[in-house]
This record gives C-alpha cells, structure tokens and sequence, in this order.
C-alpha cells in the first residue's frame, strides 16, 4: 500500500469516526477514543494501524455516508452506490426529478470552483486548500450517487 493510499484511508476513516461522534464510535466498536484516534493518526508511530472491518461495518451502519468502504471502492478502481435505507434508495428529501439533481450538482460544483479559484490564487494550494476541495469534491460526489439512483429509478419506470 502506498502511503497517499495509507493516508487516504485515514483521512476517511476520521470522517467515518467524527460523522458518527466519538461518543457513539466508543460504544458501537467497543473501543476507547485514544484507540480510535490511533486509527487515524498519520504518526509514524501508527503508520500501519488501522480500523478492523468489524468496526468499520458497526460505524459505517450508523453514519451518514460509509465514508472508509467508498475510500477503498475508490482506490481500487470502483465505485459506491448508496442510499439512506442503505438499499440504494434515495437520499434526504430528494425524491423529486432529474431537474432537482441537476440544480443540485451544478450549485456543488459552482462551490467547488470557488473553492478551487481561492485556493489557486497564490499559486499553491495548502493542505488547509486541499482539505476543503476534498470536503466539497465528496459533496459533489454524494449529489452525483443521487442523481444516479434517480436515473436508474426513473429508467425501471
């Protein structure tokens, strides 16, 4: 594994962790804050730990996206369909039309751009930058999940 991918499944497995709330991730896996956190600490010292899939599968089932299944989907070259029920079902109060998922997903990447034009401005982005284009490419990709699910939706009708 390659340490971009060692850091990528961290990254999510935090998301994964904070989306739930540490609280709720103590007593879903059985598992204390610190042990949670070394899972994922980028400390060289932790480099080579990671969340058990048992744990994962407890998290990821209360949470709002699993967010480490869609990371390793990702880095294997695949993709996630997903949906509220977690049956690929349509998510939030989108139940409407394609139209609706449009106006969604250009509003998204509208936010990316910005993002994306204020990061560039001095020529670097930071890791603080990196961070909040990472943020809203995932929001752009939750839109983009939706607006396939209604499309396949709609095809079977």
């Amino acid at each position: 594994m390659t340490e971009t991918s060692r850091g990528y499944l961290k990254r999510h497995t935090e998301r994964l962790i904070k989306d739930v709330g540490y609280a709720a991730a103590c007593e879903l896996t059985g598992r204390s804050k610190a042990t949670l956190g070394r899972y994922f600490s980028e400390a060289e010292e932790h480099a080579d730990r990671f969340m058990p899939v048992d744990a994962v599968a407890a998290l990821e089932a209360e949470a709002s996206f699993p967010h480490v299944t869609a990371a390793l989907a990702e880095l294997n070259g695949g993709q996630l369909s997903y949906g509220a029920e977690k049956r690929n079902a349509m998510r939030g109060d989108n139940h409407g039309n394609v139209n609706a998922n449009v106006i969604a997903l250009s509003q998204r990447f509208a936010t990316l751009m910005g993002e994306y034009q204020i990061s560039i401005e001095d020529g670097v982005i930071s890791v603080n930058e990196a961070r909040r284009l990472l943020e809203e490419t995932l929001e752009l990709q939750k839109v983009l999940i939706e607006m396939k699910l209604r499309l396949e939706a709609d095809s079977r009708s």
